[in-house]
């Protein structure tokens, strides 16, 4: 759990500030850049977590439309 006050207090990674040698902070606290591209691997990875996500949807939709079929 995030404490920072800006940050909304969501849930966050934990990454090391400064280098290993300091203490681990949270990714919202200042003193930690963000990147601003994700890498490839990064963006394949959530294009396959939303096709799954979108075919779940699409059985869902389909499901609605049997059991409307089934009544009517």
């Amino acid at each position: 759990m995030c404490y920072q006050v800006d940050c909304g207090g969501g849930q966050h990674a934990r990454v090391p500030r400064g280098g290993w040698h300091h203490h681990w902070d949270c990714c919202c606290a200042p003193g930690y850049a963000q990147r601003r591209f994700p890498t490839r691997e990064e963006v394949i990875e959530e294009l396959e977590e939303y096709l799954k996500q979108l075919r779940a949807e699409t059985k869902g939709v389909e499901e609605r439309i049997a059991e409307l079929r089934k009544e009517g």
